[in-house]
């Protein structure tokens, strides 16, 4: 089979290519699946140089989230059956015409999505409504400042939040991203991200400032969102895509009456397992539902998989990219 090996730990992922590799056999309790869409996230590029926490011996192939058909059944696996079309999430190996995960990892494909779009929202809309419903118990009605809006989780939030009947701000650092998102979804209205926005969210929110602010910026931005969020807002702290991981005084939240709410979906399905198969069931109803609706930037096939990591790279995507192997 056709794969994105990786065999040295390499900058610009120079030790990473395509290979033809023996095809897997699942093991007990594992699926094999042939993938119609791999979609691409910052830890795979991460995990090419050895600059993401976790550290898959070598060679190993990349990809952490998938789409496609379920092609043979491991030993005691039950509830699946050859050709059902199922979304998954793996550590690693997705980025190939075949991989094997554990049957527990996979889902049923919502049947209204694409290829493409069904690899692209699993990790992206999990990490939304786990921010928003669970760490925010945001209501409708309720103002959201979303950061980074253009980027693949901080679009998922857009288009969740919008669902859930949030009025929804997105701030994006270039015109054409604000573009997009405005031709995309229908939110109330669409910012730039850059200094000064907090004068902008009083003036939207009527001098109130933001009853919940979704950050996977860090940085400055953290810094002037204390500004402008409402009196007993939350601030999410998705991730620090900034670089600059940013400090508060508690006398802010304290005079304010914020609160800081650190978001880890995976981590909060592994602690709360009922309250995770919660959150996926939500996610997948409502995409099943066609209440949200992935947005994929660009869908290459996998001998382009080192454009669709540039685009990353260069901060152009608006959604996610995938690569079909």
């Amino acid at each position: 089979m056709r794969a994105l090996q990786v065999t040295e730990l390499l900058p610009d992922h120079a030790g990473t290519a395509l290979a033809d590799l023996p095809l897997p056999q699942p093991g007990p309790g594992e699926v094999r699946v042939r993938v119609r869409a791999a979609a691409v996230n910052f830890p795979d590029l991460l995990m090419t140089r050895g600059d993401y926490q976790l550290k898959p011996e070598l060679p190993f192939v990349a990809g952490m989230e998938f789409a496609g058909e379920i092609d043979a059944l491991g030993d005691g696996v039950a509830g699946w059956g050859i050709g059902d079309a199922v979304v998954g999430g793996n550590r690693f190996g997705a980025m190939a015409e075949y991989c094997t995960v554990p049957a527990a990892a996979l889902r049923t494909k919502p049947e209204g999505l694409t290829w493409e779009e069904a690899a692209a929202y699993p990790v992206a809309y999990l990490t939304a409504y786990v921010a928003l419903v669970r760490c925010a118990r945001i209501e409708a009605g309720e103002w959201l400042l979303v950061h980074g809006a253009a980027g693949g989780v901080g679009l998922a939030a857009v288009d969740l939040a919008g669902a859930l009947g949030a009025r929804v701000i997105a701030a994006a650092s270039s015109a054409d991203k604000r573009d997009a998102i405005a031709r995309l979804y229908a939110t109330d209205a669409v910012i730039d991200g850059a200094p000064g926005f907090r004068e902008r969210v009083k003036e939207l929110t009527g001098g109130v400032g933001a009853d919940v602010i979704f950050d996977p910026v860090g940085g400055d931005v953290f810094d002037e969102s204390t500004r402008c969020i409402a009196f007993g807002g939350r601030l999410l702290v998705i991730g620090f895509a900034s670089g600059r991981i940013p400090e508060v005084s508690v006398n802010m939240p304290l005079i304010k009456g914020f609160s800081v709410v650190g978001v880890r979906a995976g981590e909060y399905g592994r602690r709360f397992p009922a309250r995770g198969a919660e959150n996926i069931a939500a996610v997948d109803a409502l995409a099943a539902a066609g209440k949200i609706r992935p947005h994929v930037h660009a869908a290459l096939d996998l001998a382009d998989w080192r454009e669709g990591f540039a685009m990353l790279e260069r901060r152009e995507v608006v959604g996610k990219v995938v690569l079909k192997p």
